[in-house]
């Protein structure tokens, strides 16, 4: 059931926590089988839903201990039809999995929700191609009837908002963003930056913001960084401007390499997560407006209790 549709709390100022790279601990991390990245997999069976819990738990206990609000991110990165199909699962199926999830994260809300850790349950859409890669661009129109099923899914579930994480491009954000409004619910739209602080296809994120805004009437709720470490793009929010306040989140990488360089790489590099929080820290102190927090690729529940710790006198 919605609790927050119609007044998101994060909007009304206060730091709120949100998950860390859900996909890149649960395989690092937990020695789980992730086929193509998809975490929402695991919730076909008991013991993956179990491992879901305690992934989302750790993250919790963060946010209860400190005081802070809590975005519950459904793990539907990969819930949408092409990814869906590759994984062997039909449209209905797929429409199961994504009112699963909600309804996990729904569970854990019921669970462990207090007054001053407000949990906002957030439908999570992921790109229509690889996060990285913006490989063939649809237009707006497009990449609204692909999203729009599982959007207008996780509105009959009963989600608080839609967030779209890892947009490569504008026209896709333009698509979910309309879909969502269409759905009647809120939408946060977060862009992967490459390591020059512009979008992968080279646009510029002040850029990307505007062209957005002005295609669905300042239709995001509030926009969103991520995939990218802070050194990246901490230069391209300081060139300032009132588009700057439009940015409300981020989801760093723990690493400071390349989208290629972690695509290549064999390892997990999970960075210093007292670094990470430092940095955070230091980007918080100059733009206020940031308020959700949590990681990419990299991260964890390390990281994300570092952030905490280093942002909480700038909530």
């Amino acid at each position: 059931m919605t609790q927050y549709r119609s007044c998101l709390p994060q909007l009304q100022g206060g730091l709120f926590l949100t998950d860390g790279g859900i996909e890149t601990t649960l395989i690092f991390h937990e020695g789980l089988e992730l086929p193509h990245f998809a975490a929402f997999d695991l919730l076909k069976d008991e013991a993956g839903r179990t491992a879901l819990r305690h992934y989302y738990a750790r993250y919790i206990e963060i946010a209860r201990r400190d005081g802070t609000g809590f975005v519950l991110e459904s793990p539907t990165w990969r819930a949408s039809p092409d990814w869906g199909r590759k994984l062997g699962y039909s449209d209905e199926q797929l429409d199961q999995a994504n009112r699963d999830a909600v309804a996990l994260m729904q569970e854990l809300r019921r669970q462990f929700e207090i007054r001053r850790t407000p949990m906002v349950v957030s439908g999570c859409v992921g790109p229509r191609g690889d996060g990285y890669d913006p490989g063939q661009v649809m237009s707006p129109e497009e990449a609204a009837g692909y999203h729009g099923r599982q959007i207008r899914t996780f509105g009959q579930a009963g989600v608080d908002m839609v967030t779209a994480i890892t947009m490569t491009n504008a026209n896709e954000a333009i698509g979910v963003t309309r879909a969502a409004q269409e759905a009647g619910l809120p939408v946060a739209v977060s862009f992967t930056l490459e390591t020059d602080g512009r979008l992968p296809t080279g646009q510029g994120l002040k850029e990307a913001v505007e062209e957005v805004d002005a295609a669905t009437s300042g239709g995001p709720a509030y926009y969103m960084i991520n995939c990218a470490h802070p050194t990246h793009f901490e230069e391209t929010l300081s060139a300032g401007g009132a588009w700057t306040e439009r940015v409300r989140g981020l989801r760093a990488n723990a690493s400071r390499r390349s989208h290629q360089e972690l695509n290549d790489a064999p390892d997990l590099d999970d960075g210093d997560p007292v670094e990470l929080g430092r940095q955070y820290g230091d980007l918080l102190r100059r733009h206020p407006q940031i308020n959700v927090l949590g990681g990419c690729c990299g991260t964890d529940h390390r990281h994300v209790e570092q952030i905490g710790a280093a942002c909480r006198a700038f909530a």
